[in-house]
């Protein structure tokens, strides 16, 4: 084997391959290696050459960008025609990676939809995310696309945020759970046959100054590592992560793209990352025009190469030519490009991109459809959430006439959020047509691609027909004889008195009222609540629907309230007051049948809310992790009897909640006395089926650790399991929970496990504990490397 084909020896190592192909290129070669470009650079839709063709290949651009189409045979060919073009037509034969969104499935038409993240996370089911994330898998692979700009891992503690429903809620612990989850499935047990997972957003991103998307992050390096670090580092060292996606915003006054105290010391040398970082769509001209951190792109590029942002993505900006000539110019070091580039290519041979970079031959479009949606549809079944039930709840079989009134009564689009295939077909059609939008990436020369590839089609129509969506009033529809349907108003907009009395006229005719409230998330081209630079001052439920759901109360028909939303709310009277309430977030196309099936009692409920819900705009943030002396964690003083003056200070709802059909106790709480600080304890208890019908809860672990320096969380979310029990089944739950768990960054900048007193309790939320038990950690204070640490307990149940 010759000098120049050595790198393809698959007997060496891949960072060995790595160098020995990086030693080849030619320093323009290596500058396009780290960015991405749109298909339509190199192939056009019809498989024919654009007229840039030869330009792109003679800079060899290492990535293709984001990219959909209707069908998976579509995508294959066109993958394959790049694979093809940048192996043949560029001098040294490098693959493409190719990259696409994936947080609840593909992004691309003919793949099932699942539930919005935040609805995996009310489903407390990390067996079935693993399961969603193998299906990914397998279906990215055939259609040659080996990386998902997916999941993410930001723990989202603000609600004003408009991109709560894309992440695990509240909790590191639960994000992380998931996290691990969803990477162990999407990568799987060899990378060959797998697909890169992408953490994001690196970090920080889900707390931005007031709420407002982009905005710059101010937290301690304490904060950061202990709580939005915490499901990154547990997917790095328990699933093997590849890929980390930066944060837009700033740490500390500097963009996390451009700050090596966060690419470099904290994420490689302090938690051990070693694939590469995925630039954030346009990061570096974030840098020039909005956070002004740089006066030039070759200035960004300067900066973020240096920081150890490795790939520009979508287009080139700063890399590519600009960081050519930076280098040239000695303002940029070459070894800082030479890092970045062996990174990609250390990837491209981990994922055998070499030896097998085409899709599959042969792809059955009526199989690939139906790939996951029994999964889809009970991951919807586990994530609705019953929040209260006076009795109402489940409505039997005499129940003949049902009134479905509000926004989501007849919407079945609204169950597709961003970065779900149909908000994103939806979205890019409206911009190609001519519709006006700001959505950070979209490149305007798609427009012919798109029009090209997608007929056009409503996207009501397009996910009944593609997905066999229905909405939640065909839902009830399948249970009820008469259904009775109005819309009462918008999202946010009042449709006139004519709207509201049609309301109250089919409420009047009605046994029980299904009120379907909530929000919506979309993409800058339509009503909506939630999104992507889509925030709220005032979380409150809309005043338009509000209105409704006192007319149509006043008629003194029973409400069940059902909220499809993707964050908290804060909720009206009107609606704490109904008979019950069940949040459902974005279900995908099974999610208005999942809501149904669980009003009407085919379904006993098990989902629990993933965040808090609050009384009120004015009481956020109020997640169950607070620190000591913290929000309604302060103790109050003597002679005072509540925080707040005008109300309680505690949640509405708090983060775990959850009823079913049936009842569950909890009894005989045990721990071990004590373990060292490199030791493990066990904590158990019995969960009972106290009720008449099977169903399922989560038992939720929750420990108090009490050291000396610096505020610990009033409590800490430390191991859950969700365990199915007939009437009167008990089982008892152990958790097996290890020191090294109970780490944390102590006041000398160290991170450590002390000896302490640890209180623990095992629950059915965040709030109740029916009984507490302490245990001790004893031994010498231990300083623990990342690789040391563990993140997750352990859970077993025995029949008792």
């Amino acid at each position: 084997m010759s000098t120049e084909t050595r790198h393809l020896d698959q007997n060496l190592d891949p960072a060995e391959r790595a160098d020995l192909l990086l030693a080849q290129m030619t320093l323009r070669e290596k500058a396009h290696q780290l960015v991405s470009v749109p298909p339509w650079y190199l192939v056009l839709a019809d498989g024919s050459a654009p007229t840039e063709r030869a330009e792109w290949l003679a800079k060899g651009p290492g990535h293709i960008c984001n990219f959909g189409v209707d069908d998976p045979v579509t995508m294959a060919r066109i993958v394959g025609d790049l694979q093809r073009t940048a192996i043949e037509g560029t001098r040294l034969g490098i693959p493409l990676l190719v990259h696409i969104e994936a947080l609840n499935g593909v992004l691309a038409g003919g793949h099932m939809v699942f539930p919005t993240p935040i609805g995996l996370a009310a489903a407390w089911s990390p067996d079935l995310v693993r399961d969603m994330a193998d299906t990914i898998r397998q279906q990215l692979k055939r259609v040659g696309v080996r990386q998902a700009l997916s999941p993410n891992m930001d723990v989202a503690l603000d609600p004003r945020w408009g991109r709560v429903h894309e992440t695990y809620g509240e909790d590191p612990y639960l994000a992380a759970a998931l996290s691990v989850a969803y990477t162990r499935g999407l990568q799987g047990d060899d990378l060959r046959e797998g697909a890169i997972a992408t953490a994001k957003h690196f970090v920080g991103y889900s707390l931005p100054t007031g709420g407002m998307n982009l905005s710059s992050y101010e937290g301690g390096p304490r904060r950061t590592r202990d709580l939005f670090a915490y499901p990154f580092e547990a997917a790095i060292h328990l699933a093997g992560l590849q890929s980390v996606m930066n944060s837009y915003s700033d740490v500390d006054a500097v963009p996390a793209a451009a700050n090596p105290d966060i690419l470099t010391t904290l994420l490689r040398d302090t938690i051990g990352f070693d694939g590469f970082v995925s630039s954030d769509y346009m990061t570096l001209e974030h840098i020039v025009t909005r956070q002004r951190a740089a006066a030039t792109p070759g200035d960004a590029a300067r900066l973020t190469i240096a920081a150890g942002l490795d790939t520009e993505f979508p287009i080139p900006y700063g890399y590519g030519e600009a960081l050519v000539e930076e280098v040239q110019a000695g303002r940029a070091d070459i070894s800082h490009v030479d890092r970045s580039v062996r990174r990609i290519l250390t990837a491209k041979f981990r994922l055998g991109l070499f030896e097998n970079p085409y899709p599959a031959e042969r792809i059955d479009l009526d199989e690939v459809a139906a790939e996951g949606r029994g999964l889809s549809r009970q991951l919807a079944e586990r994530s609705v959430v019953l929040v209260k039930n006076d009795g109402v709840l489940p409505l039997g079989s005499d129940t003949t006439r049902v009134a479905v009134i509000g926004p989501h009564a007849d919407a079945v689009k609204l169950q597709f959020p961003t970065y779900s295939y149909p908000a994103f077909r939806d979205m890019t059609t409206f911009m190609s047509g001519g519709g006006m939008g700001n959505m950070v990436g979209i490149d305007p020369g798609m427009a012919a691609w798109n029009n090209s590839l997608f007929a056009s089609m409503p996207i009501e129509d397009f996910v009944r027909d593609r997905l066999d969506a229905s909405s939640l009033v065909d839902a009830i529809g399948r249970h009820a004889v008469h259904v009775r349907v109005a819309q009462g108003s918008a999202l946010t907009r009042d449709l006139g008195e004519d709207a509201i009395a049609d309301a109250v006229a089919a409420a009047e005719e009605s046994d029980v009222v299904v009120l379907a409230l909530g929000g919506a998330s979309l993409w800058f081209n339509g009503e909506r609540t939630e999104g992507e630079a889509s925030d709220s001052v005032d979380i409150s439920l809309p005043a338009a629907q509000t209105r409704v759901a006192e007319a149509v109360a006043a008629t003194g028909k029973p409400l069940v309230v059902v909220l499809v939303q993707g964050r908290a709310y804060a909720l009206p009277q009107v609606v704490q007051d109904a008979a019950a309430i069940v949040v459902s977030a974005y279900g995908g196309p099974f999610g208005p049948a999942a809501v149904a099936d669980v009003l009407f009692g085919e379904v006993n409920p098990s989902g629990r809310l993933p965040y808090s819900i609050p009384r009120h705009s004015g009481q956020i943030p109020v997640y169950h992790h607070q620190r000591y002396g913290t929000g309604y964690r302060n103790p109050l003083p003597p002679d005072v009897d509540r925080h707040y003056l005008d109300m309680p200070a505690t949640p509405l709802y708090s983060f775990g909640h959850g009823l079913s059909y049936t009842s569950f106790a909890l009894s005989g709480l045990t721990a071990d006395a004590d373990m060292t600080t490199d030791g493990q304890v066990r904590v158990a208890a019995t969960v009972t089926n106290s009720g008449e019908r099977a169903g399922a809860t989560v038992a939720q672990l929750y420990v108090r650790v009490n050291t000396a320096g610096a505020t610990r969380p009033a409590q800490q979310l430390a191991g859950f399991a969700r365990i199915e029990l007939a009437p009167g089944e008990s089982q008892q739950v152990t958790f097996t929970l290890a020191a090294a768990q109970l780490g944390y960054t102590d006041i000398g900048g160290e991170f450590v496990v002390e000896p302490s007193t640890v209180d623990a309790w095992v629950g059915f939320d965040a709030e109740t504990r029916p009984s507490e038990t302490t245990f001790r950690v004893t031994g010498p204070r231990r300083v623990l490397e990342s690789s040391k640490r563990e993140f997750l307990s352990h859970s077993a149940t025995k029949q008792v």
